[in-house]
């Protein structure tokens, strides 16, 4: 399957919760709080352990914008790992390059922190990083890079969107340098911090059924 790019509301009402970045006044969730669908929609329908786990599972993968083979290879990799399975697949979600951009407030969105990656303006450790899945490591700097010739002078683009930075609380296992416009990586990531709206527990069994 690929990756969604419809309407990003349509998952807010989806899922029942605020998914996309846009102000209250302008997301469809806040004006229209039920499942996308119509009429068709309000129909009450029974809904199934198995339907429950996969909600959940769905549900994670809107929030950090995976695919499911990824997915699923982020769980085999928590599940063959010492410590909890769904612990550990929340720091692998969580300890991703592009997720990492985004929680130090470096962009808007998870969409939009994947696009600064892949377009190579994003440096790891002084080197260039592009691969918005690499998965950083206690100790990694994140920078932004500095356009040739510039000197200590940002670019238009980098000083857009770090004027108003931090634009959101940033978690306590990265620390952010404002003046440097960089974070570092301080420690792993604390499930508690973690997106509360989802249950790790489901997505385990979702994949162990």
């Amino acid at each position: 399957m690929a990756r969604y790019t419809g309407p990003k509301c349509r998952n807010c009402r989806r899922f029942g919760m605020k998914l996309c970045t846009k102000p209250p006044t302008k997301c469809a969730w806040e004006r229209r709080k039920s499942p996308p669908g119509g009429q068709q929609s309000t129909r009450r329908r029974r809904v199934t352990e198995y339907g429950t786990r996969l909600r959940e599972k769905q549900k994670a993968r809107a929030i950090y914008g995976i695919l499911e083979r990824q997915f699923s290879k982020y769980f085999k990799m928590a599940r063959d790992a010492n410590g909890a399975t769904g612990d550990i697949l929340f720091q692998l979600l969580e300890t991703r390059m592009d997720n990492v951009v985004y929680r130090l407030s470096f962009a808007d969105s998870r969409s939009q922190a994947r696009q600064i990656v892949n377009h190579g303006h994003m440096l790891l450790n002084g080197k260039r990083m592009d691969i918005p899945s690499h998965h950083v490591q206690v100790g990694d700097i994140i920078t932004w890079k500095r356009a040739a010739n510039t000197g200590d002078d940002q670019p238009d683009f980098i000083s857009s969107m770090t004027a108003d930075a931090p634009r959101r609380p940033v978690p306590s296992w990265l620390r952010m340098d404002l003046s440097a416009l960089s974070g570092e990586v301080v420690t792993m990531p604390d499930v508690s911090e973690i997106e509360s709206e989802i249950d790790s527990r489901l997505i385990v069994e979702f994949y162990s059924r």
